[in-house]
């Protein structure tokens, strides 16, 4: 079976563990996903992750993140780009989500960061995904 949209595959295995209340889920592993779950970890919307290798490109687990009241810190995800339809933005144009509260994650020529990065550091790119 080939993937076409491996971040919406990624997207969706995090929204189908966060909706079963896990505890952990493991992703098939790509760059991409590594940056994008280190970017969760650095604004805390997971509690952490490890690189499994194994004789392909191995997998993360990710551990997720509840509140004491056992929600998920992880309200919701969005794919904006997709193969049919990709979505560039300038400097100027970065969404914010949920009023700053989510983030918006971006490929831009100097890798994969946060919208807010990106609008500090001035380069616009591809939108990823929202996350809140």
């Amino acid at each position: 079976m080939t993937m076409t949209d491996p971040i919406s595959d990624y997207l969706t295995r995090l929204r189908n563990a966060v909706h079963r209340r896990a505890k952990r889920v493991d992703i098939p592993a790509s760059r991409m996903k590594r940056e994008l779950t280190r970017i969760l970890k650095r604004h805390g919307l997971i509690e952490d992750y490890i690189i499994v290798e194994d004789d392909k490109s191995g997998f993360i687990r990710i551990l997720l993140k509840y509140t004491p009241q056992g929600n998920s810190v992880i309200e919701g995800l969005q794919r904006v780009s997709r193969p049919g339809l990709r979505k560039y933005v300038d400097k100027d144009s970065i969404p914010r989500v949920q009023n700053n509260i989510g983030l918006a994650i971006l490929s831009t020529s100097k890798g994969v960061m946060t919208g807010m990065r990106a609008r500090r550091l001035g380069v616009g790119g591809e939108v990823l995904c929202y996350i809140w």
